[in-house]
């Protein structure tokens, strides 16, 4: 199927480099999935826009107009193609570390991305007030974010959040169930007449006409319940990325399968009440998430407890970001190859949850990874709350902030952790409990890793490793590593730590993802094998 035609003509923007829309062309005819987000082709005599993966026959040339956003397609007047489906594709932003301008539009971005600064139902509010917010956030005016916003990518801020919600509803309405109200809400728009209005507008259909059309309706008349589909680009090394989490994983809360439909991860699954209070769910919302690996089609087909329904684009988020699903290979190979060049597929597991990632990073300083799971392990025993699930493995939740806050020297000394983690854990329980530390992918990287440093027990080593694996910044670097000095070969350094540091400058901005390939390289030889990082020698 494809979108209806208007009589408004799209009217794209002409682009700069002819040479580059050349190369795009290519990528384009030989529909290559490294490409895929990277750039959208808005086709001139269908009015539809697609992404270079898209099976349909390739366009003549002439028709072609390529646009680096799905927000630039959008304004020009293209429509999301009903086939490729241009919500699936994998983020793609350039990382700087240097420019300013740039570093800015890059965090405007990524929380114009996160569902959860969406205006709420109890507290609507338009998309300017959003992007006010959003600005008073970085510490800019609102002027100074849309100039440098649309200088950078030729989009306002609004423009771009209102591309973001749209195609954040189309995809919910094309794989779940969810029914129209709930998909509304939940795409951060404040009515259902307002989402309809904005759907009809941009899309030349309603969104129950998109429903008959696509996987949901097909699901609502089946009585299931549909995978949301969430793609990556190529390569990626899926055996060491569940290797990863297998290794770490905590009996009750998450399971790394090998099915016969496709290896995956399943997890219980906690939002907390702040953010839960975010999508206009009244308390904290719990449930489970099953995540399957399907490589031959380069997707992960997340399907999830119906409780988890109200905050899906929430989950879909951290899914995209535990997996590392966004990342660039393309231009992380570009820097890392030469050095590493057994890890071109490896990526930088995260966390589902950046609260019970920090305590796992406290538990395993200066021990191995599995005393550490050990450890871990008797928390959610002890502390968990159990939960149903339709698995017998996955029963329990990780322990909330607040009940690790008020746990006391004798509960936590008779699990086996030590006194100096025990103050470790409450001190940062206590912070993330009382909102005066955020840790999720949009929190201000500088900021996050200094309170972190305030807090007993926590050196660099453990915020850098919070900063790679929760924050999703891609330069951290724990330059204090013992695993890390001896894949480096700067052990014998009187001062280990600086000599890392100044090996790894040629790696920025990806140092996250060369430490992972010094890691697995260390530790057996070949980066192509499961990351093992070991505990730092920092006097925490």
């Amino acid at each position: 199927m494809i979108w209806p035609m208007t009589l408004n003509a799209p009217h794209p923007t002409p682009t700069a480099n002819a040479a580059s829309d050349e190369g795009r062309y290519l990528a384009l005819q030989a529909r290559d999935a490294r490409f895929d987000g990277h750039f959208f082709t808005g086709v001139t005599s269908t009015g539809i826009y697609c992404r270079p993966v898209c099976a349909v026959r390739t366009p003549r040339r002439e028709n072609c107009r390529f646009f680096a956003l799905a927000a630039q397609a959008e304004s020009a007047g293209f429509r999301p193609c009903l086939r490729c489906r241009p919500e699936l594709a994998p983020q793609a932003m350039v990382w700087s570390v240097q420019d300013a301008s740039g570093i800015l539009v890059q965090q405007a971005v990524r929380l114009l991305d996160a569902p959860d600064l969406w205006p709420t139902p109890e507290a609507p509010g338009e998309g300017s007030a959003t992007v006010a917010r959003l600005a008073e956030r970085l510490g800019v005016s609102d002027r100074h974010l849309r100039r440098i916003f649309e200088a950078a990518l030729g989009v306002s801020p609004l423009q771009y959040l209102q591309t973001r919600r749209l195609l954040t509803a189309k995809q919910l309405l094309t794989d779940t169930t969810m029914p129209v109200t709930q998909v509304a809400l939940a795409s951060g728009f404040a009515s259902v007449r307002r989402f309809n209005a904005a759907f009809v507008g941009h899309y030349g259909l309603n969104p129950t006409q998109l429903r008959r059309n696509g996987a949901g309706g097909a699901a609502a008349s089946t009585g299931r319940t549909g995978a949301v589909r969430l793609a990556w680009r190529p390569p990626l090394d899926v055996a060491a990325l569940l290797a990863f989490f297998e290794k770490r994983q905590f009996h009750g809360v998450e399971c790394v399968v090998q099915g016969a439909d496709g290896p995956g991860l399943r997890r219980t699954v906690r939002l907390r009440h702040s953010v839960a209070a975010c999508t206009g769910m009244p308390q904290e919302t719990t449930g489970w998430l099953n995540a399957r690996f399907d490589v031959a089609r380069r997707q992960v087909l997340l399907q999830t407890s119906d409780s988890l329904y109200p905050v899906l684009p929430l989950v879909i988020r951290r899914v995209r970001a535990m997996l590392d699903l966004d990342a660039d290979p393309a231009a992380i190979n570009a820097v890392l190859h030469p050095d590493f060049p057994d890890g071109d597929g490896l990526r930088v597991p995260g966390a589902f949850d950046g609260f019970e990632l920090a305590v796992r990073a406290v538990l395993g300083q200066q021990i191995t990874v599995a005393a550490a799971r050990t450890l871990g392990q008797r928390l959610v025993e002890r502390l968990g709350e159990p939960i149903a699930t339709p698995w017998p493995e996955l029963h329990r939740l990780f322990p909330t902030a607040a009940t690790l806050a008020r746990a006391d020297g004798d509960t936590l000394g008779q699990l086996g952790i030590v006194r100096q983690r025990q103050a470790a854990i409450v001190a940062l329980a206590r912070a993330v409990d009382s909102g005066a530390l955020a840790l999720h992918a949009g929190a201000d990287v500088p900021s996050t890793t200094a309170a972190l440093c305030t807090l007993p027990g926590i050196g660099d080593w453990t915020a850098q490793y919070i900063a790679m694996r929760v924050l999703r910044w891609p330069d951290a670097f724990p330059a204090g590593d013992v695993a890390l000095h001896k894949a480096l070969g700067v052990q014998q350094h009187k001062n280990p730590a600086r000599a890392a540091q100044e090996a790894s400058q040629a790696w920025r901005p990806w140092r996250s993802y060369a430490v992972l390939r010094a890691w697995a390289a260390g530790g057996t030889g070949t980066a192509s094998a499961q990351p093992n990082e070991t505990q730092s020698l920092q006097k925490q």
